[in-house]
């Protein structure tokens, strides 16, 4: 198997970068530098999804029992951030590779200016070849706004730069039936949209020092799998991991198959974008059935019953029948007052126009 790949986004948890201490394990990120820089001198585009800043600081300085978990960790990660691109861009430059910190916020994603904004920069980085490293700005994250783990992060970050492949580093090899190292356990190797259900296998208990666990890196897999984009669980403490998985089917990992038909752009945003929802908007039965249909179109004031919730014009809002199904979500073009002194008006600008409107399957 030879590697196919144009563009990789490659996740890399904490268990892969730190020592049992809790620690940065710096041969160890030393080594996965050297296997990066090696497929970007082959030419091929990379961006880095790296944990660790909270482990970075935790060597440098010992929190008061007086600060909060919250402040802790945001003072952890705003020291150990500095360390962790110090350290990353003294191991790219060894290897003649200038790289680059992105820091973000879940919010970033769900305001389609600030996405367009960030993909652009991450965009312009590539195109002068310089390794874009992006992790969550965890100092000014809080908790109802932070991402479930830098796994739901890469699946972002994959899924706006429209790459061909992410990569998720975890201390397991993939996928298993069951426990790994009990009886009878088996490594999953290929995961398809013919796959029953994976919950049963899967363990919710979190390891070590990651934030997220093996079911939500399925449940993030399968989710830009069906975007055409192959996503890949391997174990990150391997020797080569990287090389080996992109140029050999018989590297133990888990592969989620990509869907042949990749997601366009702006439906892909929204796909991802019902987490950021502000608000909430009821529809009459001739609006549902309208939306419903085989003809394409967009969601009019005139079949709007009622709105629930305080946003502006261009946030993200659910869309409900009146028997309370959520039938999808889409992007406003009017603010939640003015939507409200209109609904049921026949008006020609819609409440949400077509190309920005997600519908869910039937």
């Amino acid at each position: 198997m030879q590697n196919q790949y144009k563009r990789i986004a490659i996740k890399v948890g904490s268990n892969v970068l730190t020592k049992d201490d809790g620690m940065l394990n710096i041969k160890q990120i030393n080594h996965l530098v050297s296997q990066i820089s090696l497929l970007h001198e082959q030419g091929i585009e990379l961006i880095l999804i790296s944990s660790g800043a909270v482990a970075a600081g935790r060597s440098d300085i010992e929190i008061s029992k007086k600060t909060s978990l919250v402040a802790s960790k945001q003072v952890l990660a705003a020291i150990g951030q500095v360390k962790l691109m110090s350290l990353y861009l003294d191991l790219f430059s060894n290897n003649d590779i200038q790289s680059a910190q992105v820091l973000t916020t879940k919010e970033n994603f769900g305001d389609r200016r600030h996405y367009l904004n960030m993909k652009n920069c991450i965009s312009a980085m590539l195109e002068n070849n310089i390794i874009p490293i992006v992790n969550e700005n965890d100092t000014i994250s809080v908790t109802e706004l932070m991402f479930t783990d830098n796994d739901e992060l890469s699946g972002l970050i994959a899924s706006m730069m429209d790459c061909d492949a992410l990569l998720i580093l975890s201390n397991v090899d993939g996928i298993f039936t069951g426990k790994p190292g009990d009886k009878d356990v088996e490594l999953i190797p290929t995961i398809d949209e013919s796959t029953g259900d994976l919950e049963q296998y899967i363990s919710t208990i979190k390891s070590g020092f990651g934030r997220g666990g093996m079911l939500t890196k399925c449940t993030i897999a399968k989710k830009i799998a069906s975007e055409g984009i192959e996503v890949i669980i391997a174990n990150g403490t391997r020797k080569n991991i990287i090389h080996n998985i992109l140029e050999s089917n018989e590297t133990p990992c888990t592969r989620f198959v990509a869907n042949k038909i990749k997601s366009n752009g702006v439906k892909k945003w929204l796909s991802h974008s019902d987490t950021f929802a502000k608000g909430i908007v009821i529809i009459n039965k001739g609006a549902k059935e309208a939306l419903m249909g085989s003809k394409a179109t967009s969601l009019l004031l005139i079949g709007i019953e009622r709105i629930e919730g305080l946003f502006e014009k261009g946030d993200i809002v659910r869309i409900f029948d009146e028997k309370a199904n959520q039938l999808g979500i889409g992007k406003s073009q009017y603010d939640s007052v003015k939507a409200n002194e209109l609904k049921g008006e026949k008006r020609k600008k819609p409440f949400i126009h077509y190309d920005y409107l997600l519908l869910n399957e039937n």
